[in-house]
C-alpha cells in the first residue's frame, strides 16, 4: 500500500511561481511513474509525468513553464510552476503508477491563480 500526501498549493497571482510537493510511503520499491494531473469541473488532466530513472514529459501549457523533479531516496516528487496563468487553476494530484493496473493518488492540493 502506499500513501501520497500533496502540499504547496495556494494563492497567487497570475506571473508568480509555486511549487507543489509529494510525499510518497509504503513500499515503494519497484519500478515507477510519477505524475501530477490537474482536477477541474470533474475532469482530471495529466500535467507531467517522470519516471523512476528521471525521464520527463510534459503536457499541454506546462511545456516551458514548470518542471517535475523527483528524488528517489527520500520518495518525493515536486513540481516547480513558473509564470502561473488562470488557466492553471485546479486541484493537482500527485500520481504513482507501478503499472499493471496498480496506482495510487493523493488527496491533491489546490491551486487558484487570479489575474
Amino acid at each position: 500500500q502506499v500513501q501520497l500526501v500533496e502540499s504547496g498549493g495556494g494563492l497567487a497571482q497570475a506571473g508568480a511561481s509555486l511549487k507543489l510537493a509529494c510525499a510518497a510511503s509504503g513500499t515503494i520499491f519497484r519500478r515507477n511513474a510519477m505524475s501530477w494531473w490537474r482536477g477541474l469541473r470533474n475532469k482530471r488532466e495529466v500535467v507531467a509525468i517522470i519516471t523512476d530513472d528521471g525521464k520527463t514529459n510534459y503536457f499541454g501549457s506546462a511545456k516551458g513553464r514548470f518542471t517535475i523533479a523527483r528524488d528517489n531516496a527520500k520518495n518525493t516528487m515536486s513540481l516547480q510552476m513558473n509564470n502561473l496563468k488562470p488557466e492553471d487553476t485546479g486541484v493537482y494530484y500527485c500520481n504513482l503508477n507501478f503499472g499493471n493496473s496498480e496506482e495510487y493518488w493523493g488527496q491533491g492540493t489546490r491551486v487558484t491563480v487570479s489575474s
